[in-house]
């Protein structure tokens, strides 16, 4: 089970960062902010994925 969402949560982090560059391309975001918002957004991401693999893990 491990393995399966590790590999779906791999995929869903490119996808994410895919959307994320095509909304710093759209809304025209500098190059120095742009590292601050994948940051950002990478981190919560990862926030929701653990909190997800935890509430399966325990339910």
């Amino acid at each position: 089970m491990i393995s399966a969402f590790v590999i779906l949560s791999m995929f869903i982090l490119y996808f994410i960062n895919a959307l994320t560059n095509s909304l710093c391309v759209q809304k025209e975001i500098p190059e120095d902010k742009q590292g601050k918002v994948f940051r950002t957004i990478n981190i919560l991401i990862t926030i929701l994925l653990v909190s997800s693999y935890v509430e399966i893990l325990f339910a």
